[in-house]
């Protein structure tokens, strides 16, 4: 028996919990995978697609953030293979919207960063529950890139 919290807990019990906590936080990075996955289609289509005097600033930005979400991609895909997950293949299916106007890409770009950093913060609750540090602190790096886009995307947008 182990003893949590003042209450025992038979060592089966604690098992099926934390089995439960690790299948959910998969799902949860599975989630974030597809969203990083999206983000790098569409922010390569942006790059490509821009059009006027912002092409100058924006391309290579767009550039950019479909590198850093291929590299937090693979991050998150470690993350669930340690966890003895599979990793989603397919990007989430939320639409990406084709335009060519900069203001529209931007407020794409801060829909998709906003629902990323949001489960990133949930991905971060949850591995605080299992007690992996090194998988913490690298979710955490990812979570503050994701901020810091949102700041960038805040200002381009004012």
């Amino acid at each position: 028996m182990l003893i949590h919290g003042g209450r025992s807990q038979s060592i089966s019990s604690a098992l099926r919990v934390d089995t439960m906590t690790e299948h959910n936080l998969i799902q949860t990075l599975n989630e974030a995978l597809g969203w990083e996955l999206r983000a790098a289609n569409m922010y390569a289509h942006y790059a490509a697609n821009i059009r006027g005097i912002h092409r100058l600033q924006l391309s290579p930005m767009f550039t950019t953030e479909a590198t850093e979400s291929t590299m937090h991609a693979d991050i998150v895909r470690k993350a669930i293979v340690k966890l003895g997950g599979i990793p989603v293949t397919e990007r989430n299916a939320h639409p990406i919207i084709h335009t060519t106007l900069y203001n529209e890409m931007l407020i794409h770009s801060l829909e998709t960063e906003t629902k990323a950093a949001s489960v990133y913060s949930s991905i971060m609750v949850e591995i605080e529950s299992i007690g992996d540090q090194e998988m913490y602190d690298a979710i955490e790096q990812i979570y503050l890139a994701e901020l810091r886009s949102l700041e960038e995307l805040r200002l381009l947008m004012e």
